[in-house]
């Protein structure tokens, strides 16, 4: 639910002609196929033909013989590139603007640089750096042409993303003919790279997934691949449902036109320069804009903002800048976690910063469904989750151990005065409160041994500037997670030894809370 490019084969592709009209839903004609087995018999003879179309994108960087070429002549070439973007959007109702593109290279010599937008003079705050008028902006709305349409696909098994992934494949297909093209190109260039030059662990190696190993991060890469995978399978129900689309391309069934990595590159180079709009309506919520991300970096501490305002959407700087400056927006109030699999970066700087620690009531304790009720009365529920925000671990653990407490309730007539009442803190005997403690500080323990490094032996990696690229951003976000970690398990030792007498044993769990 959160195109650029997509590597060599990419993406992109048009739902429309050059005229760029909305499609029209559900036509007589898209329904006619499923009933027409004439066309059902021709899908596998031009598979092979739509296959080949589909994965025959140009490769922005490399030379015929595949070679990359001259740095001199890319650098030209992607300067050119961004002028004709630029040039495009004055075209087709940009109007003037105080922000220009530049680039900068890229730490693969087979990739083209980084196009970033800059300012093109002073700005202070307040300043508008560029208003893109709806005209350039790709929303569900514009795509599908009928918001009811659009909002039905998006509370379905499709999300936002992966119809806007659909539309940009088939719009890729049209080449120049696209009114999108230039658009399009851009994406390409980008490859689905942030602006430190990363892609996303979604579309990494298993041996780079490798460098987040410990970190909850690699299992929400695979969950999330998992979930595109689902997303794919779900796309002719899209192509079905879109008229126009059908008219125009009657035998290129998304699933048979695209194989599933081509929309895999598609939905994470959309993934990385979405923009989520405020105050509008549902199908317009996800909007793809020129002059965005991933040509504007994104920054934790900034407030500027991409805006839907009358007929267009505008950026209005929050600092002042000098000309020729890299202009940041704020990426909302995501952990680190969230901004590498996006965008392919981590900020040091990250106020928003968290992990999450998972705590369960035993389902094999005879008071289980008591616990429950007590639970719930107090905000939570059976299975619970705390949020640790970087800075805050004192109060996380604090948030954590009334809820490990009534876990480790055992005598019934405890639970009875538990039940009546009217607090979350239960009344603990010093066993009690060690036992809960210990087994707190073996989790943070057991988390942070799961890691193969030290943050000694992290720092040590980031000091070296040949570090490959992708393995530092993985170093950095395991690095800020055994920070966090760390400070709650300094934060649990800590009260272990404000205990009255550190010498009790803890007292025996049966059915201890579980800890996850």
């Amino acid at each position: 639910m959160e195109v650029t490019s997509i590597h060599g084969n990419c993406i992109l592709t048009p739902l429309r002609s050059s005229s760029h009209r909305p499609l029209s839903v559900l036509s007589r004609v898209s329904f006619s196929a499923r009933r027409n087995p004439s066309l059902a018999s021709n899908y596998h003879s031009i598979r092979r033909r739509n296959l080949c179309s589909a994965s025959s994108s140009d490769t922005l960087v490399a030379g015929k013989d595949g070679k990359p070429k001259n740095r001199e002549v890319v650098s030209k070439k992607g300067e050119e590139e961004g002028e004709e973007l630029k040039s495009w959007m004055h075209k087709n109702g940009l109007p003037p603007c105080k922000v220009l593109l530049k680039e900068r290279p890229s730490h693969d010599e087979k990739h083209s640089p980084i196009h970033y937008v800059a300012a093109s003079e002073d700005l202070q705050v307040g300043d508008v750096a560029f208003s893109v008028p709806n005209s350039l902006v790709v929303t569900l709305e514009r795509v599908l042409g009928n918001e009811t349409i659009a909002e039905l696909l998006t509370t379905n098994k499709l999300s936002e993303l992966a119809c806007l992934a659909l539309y940009l494949m088939y719009e890729k297909k049209q080449g120049k003919k696209s009114f999108w093209y230039p658009y399009i190109r851009e994406l390409d260039r980008q490859r689905g790279r942030g602006q430190l030059a990363v892609e996303s662990p979604l579309l990494w190696s298993e041996a780079e997934l490798a460098y987040l190993t410990g970190s909850p991060m690699k299992a929400e890469v695979i969950g999330r691949a998992e979930g595109i995978k689902r997303e794919y399978n779900e796309l002719d129900t899209v192509w079905f449902m879109a008229g126009s689309l059908f008219q125009q391309y009657p035998y290129d069934i998304p699933t048979e036109a695209f194989s599933f990595e081509i929309f895999k590159q598609a939905f994470v180079a959309v993934q990385s320069c979405v923009v989520h709009l405020q105050k509008v309506s549902l199908a317009r919520r996800f909007a793809l804009v020129p002059l965005g991300p991933p040509l504007l970096a994104y920054r934790s501490n900034c407030r500027a903002m991409l805006t839907a305002v009358d007929g267009a959407v505008q950026l209005v700087v929050d600092r002042p800048y000098k000309a020729g400056e890299s202009i940041v927006v704020w990426c909302g109030p995501q952990p680190n976690s969230k901004l590498l699999l996006n965008y392919g970066f981590v900020d040091e700087d990250n106020s928003y910063d968290r992990l999450i620690v998972e705590a369960a009531l035993n389902t094999e304790d005879p008071q289980y469904q008591d616990k429950r009720m007590v639970a719930q009365r107090n905000g939570k529920l059976s299975v619970q989750v705390f949020h640790v925000y970087v800075g805050k671990e004192k109060e996380a653990v604090a948030d954590v151990l009334p809820y490990l407490r009534l876990g480790y309730v055992s005598d019934p007539s405890e639970m009875q005065s538990v039940i009546s009442s009217q607090g979350p803190i239960c009344a603990v005997s010093p066993c009690m409160e060690r036992a809960v403690l210990d087994q707190l500080a073996d989790y943070f323990k057991k988390r942070l041994a799961a890691y193969p490094t030290t943050l000694g032996e992290d720092e040590s990696l980031l000091a070296d500037s040949t570090l490959n690229p992708k393995k530092r951003v993985a170093t950095q976000l395991v690095k800020l997670e055994k920070k966090m970690l760390h400070a709650c398990l300094q934060a649990t030792v800590d009260l272990i030894n404000q205990l009255p007498d550190d010498t009790v044993s803890p007292c025996p769990a049966p059915h201890a809370p579980l800890l996850k």
